[in-house]
Parts: structure tokens; C-alpha cells; sequence
């Protein structure tokens, strides 16, 4: 066993021993090679099922460097522009501000989060996504036409660009790209990522029920078994995140670019690992670069109370992660999952990190993202 391993190792069993996770498996990549992979702990609490490393996980928003790569891609074929208003796509499209005019919004404020459109979880209860009941239709309950025409009716938050604000953005980027290419986004996404790639388990429904990993949250003592219709609490004074597990094993259910597809670590460290060496066979070096970089210029992510994280294309881009308690270099692109996961592309020292848990809110924002990262850089 390597150095690096026996510190990941340590880091984990930790979470195990206090029962802050139920399971995990942890991937590290370190300047193109496979440097640490792992299964830990268990798939499924109740039925004794012990994780591996090929076990499927719901990916939540890790689904969003995903869906935004293949968009880039898209972009480079000519399909819509960085400019393109959504819409010359989707015309119907005209969420309203609280004054009735409706601006323009475009393909760069959408991949950005500066669209001013808003999560259900952005808000509070009594805020208009809560009320018309806005989400991302994770138990697929709700059509793509359906949920854009609520969206529309939610309106907008603030001025397009005027603010970064987490969102529906990349759900509705979603719904442009299935209207250009004709198909469902699991089609869109597999004809420019997951297939090119040899993804096969990454995709927007399971049919592999004995690998799916059954989720869990660390919302009281113990750790609660997630079903569907489940309140996670996440932004305290807000509406909680509206979690559900059904939404994986239904073809027919909403794709939302934002949050719905289902992947392996090994797949998904290999799809992140790629963006970093600048985009291999899937994207351009300079689309890739976009990806990694600062996209929303004097802007900052609402979530990191320091002031020093800005946004790229698919995730954040750490401007000083000293000051906000990070190991890895300035320049870093990273995001993470509401099912419980984190991930961090380091550029200047060639590294990529996935932790895939199984816990949600510690596998996304707790003590074991800060422990593993450690471990990682020694």
C-alpha cells in the first residue's frame, strides 16, 4: 500500500468510526494515472451490502460538468454560441423580472448560474419555485414542457448577469439541447461524452438495480435512510432540498442536465481527469481551458462566505483557497454532489479527486471532503 492510500485509508475509516458516512469509494488521479481507488464501508446499511468500487451512484450535480462539456461540444460544432439568446431555441422560454420585462438570457448566463433563475432550495418556502413547485423533477413526475412553463413562471430572481445565484440553469441548457439534436439528453450526452468516452454505466436511468448504492443522510444521529419524498435541510432560513431514489429507475422521468444522471467513480474520475489534460477526444483544449477558468468575472458563488470562489463552466474556480481552508492550488476547478459527493481538478499539480459517498450532507460539504483532500496532498 502507497503513502497516499494508507492516509486515504485513515480518512475515511474515520467517518466510518463516527458514523458520519455508511460507505464510499474514493478515486485520485495524479497526472494522468490511476492513483488511488477505492471501495469503503457499505452500499446498502439494512441489507449488509458491502460497497465496490464498480457500484452506481446518483450523481445529483455532479452531473453538471457532464452535461456542460457536452454543450462545449456542441458549441464547437456550431449548434448555438456562447451569445445565442435561449430563445432562438426554446422560444417560449421568457421568464419575467418583478418589473414584467423579460431580458434576454443567453447560452453563457445559463452555464454560468447568472441567468437569474433559482433552485426550489434558493428559496424560502413561500418563495415562487416552492409554490408552483419547481424542481428538477427528480421522482419524474413532471414533463420537460411542464417544467420549463413553470420555471417561466417562478420568473426571475435579478437581471441576467447581474448576480450569481445557484439554479435551474444547466436543466433548462438541458432542454435546448434536446430540442437542436432531436433526442433525450441521455441521447445528447452519449453522443458527445458517454459514448465517445466508453461511459457505458454513466447515463440518465439505471438498469443495473444490484449496483445502485442506496443513499443516506447525516440529518440526525445515526444516519437516516434516504426514500423518496425526503427533506434535507441546506441552506438554513431556505426550503430544504427535495430528495427522492426513484427518479433513477425511471426511463421516462425528467433529464435534468443539472442533476439526474447515475455514473461509477472510475467512469467519472476518467470523464474529470480528461477536462483537466485539456479535453482528449471530447472537447478542444480551449474549451476545456474555458471550463477550468473564470467565467463570471468580479462575481462570486453565493456559498463560500470568504468572498474567493468564482465560477467557470460545470464548476468553481478557487481564487484563493487558503483563505477558505483549502489545500488545493489557485485556479482549481471543483463542485460536488446533494447526494455526497465532492470533486476537485487541481491543474498545476496534475490531480483529480473524487470522493462518491453514500451520506449526504458530509460526503458533499463535511469534515471527510477536508480529511481526504489532506490525505491527498501529504
Amino acid at each position: 500500500m502507497t503513502d497516499l492510500s494508507a492516509r486515504i485509508d485513515a480518512a475515511v475509516q474515520s467517518a466510518l468510526n463516527d458514523k458520519r458516512i455508511v460507505g464510499a469509494v474514493i478515486a485520485v488521479m495524479q497526472d494522468g494515472q490511476l492513483a488511488h481507488q477505492k471501495a469503503y464501508g457499505l452500499a446498502d446499511r439494512e441489507a449488509g451490502r458491502v460497497m465496490k468500487e464498480t457500484d452506481i451512484f446518483r450523481l445529483a450535480s455532479v452531473t453538471k460538468p457532464i452535461a456542460t462539456a457536452a454543450a462545449m461540444r456542441m458549441i464547437e460544432l456550431g449548434k448555438f454560441g456562447l451569445t445565442t439568446p435561449i430563445t432562438d431555441i426554446l422560444p417560449d422560454f421568457r421568464p419575467k423580472l418583478p418589473d414584467g420585462s423579460a431580458p434576454t438570457i443567453t447560452i453563457r448566463h445559463l452555464l454560468t448560474h447568472t441567468a437569474g433563475l433559482s433552485y426550489d432550495f434558493m428559496q424560502p418556502e413561500a418563495g415562487p419555485y416552492n409554490t408552483l413547485k419547481v424542481s428538477t423533477g427528480i421522482d419524474g413526475d413532471l414533463t420537460t414542457e411542464e417544467t420549463l412553463s413553470r420555471i417561466v413562471a417562478a420568473g426571475l430572481s435579478y437581471p441576467p448577469g447581474a448576480a450569481w445565484l445557484y439554479s435551474m440553469a444547466i436543466d433548462v441548457l438541458g432542454c435546448a439541447m434536446m430540442k437542436i439534436e432531436g433526442t433525450d439528453l441521455d441521447g445528447v450526452v452519449r453522443k458527445y461524452i458517454t459514448g465517445p468516452m466508453g461511459m457505458k454505466d454513466t447515463s440518465f436511468f439505471v438498469t443495473d438495480a444490484a449496483r445502485l448504492v442506496q443513499p443516506y443522510s447525516d440529518l440526525t444521529p445515526g444516519l437516516v435512510r434516504i426514500g423518496d419524498n425526503f427533506k434535507q435541510p441546506f441552506v438554513p432560513g431556505l426550503a430544504p432540498i427535495n430528495l427522492g431514489v426513484s427518479r433513477a429507475q425511471n426511463r421516462n422521468g425528467f433529464q435534468g442536465g443539472g442533476g439526474c444522471m447515475n455514473g461509477t467513480s472510475g467512469e467519472v474520475i476518467r470523464f474529470l481527469d480528461t477536462i483537466r489534460a485539456g479535453g482528449g477526444d471530447i472537447l478542444a483544449r480551449e474549451s476545456a481551458q474555458q471550463m477550468m477558468s473564470n467565467q463570471i468575472g468580479d462575481l462570486r458563488v453565493i456559498f463560500d462566505p470568504t468572498g474567493n470562489t468564482a465560477f467557470g463552466f460545470g464548476g468553481s474556480i478557487a481564487l484563493n483557497p487558503t483563505a477558505t481552508g483549502s489545500r488545493v492550488s489557485p485556479g482549481s476547478w471543483s463542485w460536488g454532489g446533494v447526494w455526497g459527493h465532492s470533486w476537485s481538478v487541481d491543474q498545476t499539480r496534475k490531480t483529480t479527486i473524487l470522493n462518491l459517498t453514500n451520506t449526504t450532507l458530509e460526503g458533499m460539504v463535511g469534515q471527510l471532503v477536508r480529511d481526504v483532500q489532506a490525505a491527498v496532498y501529504g
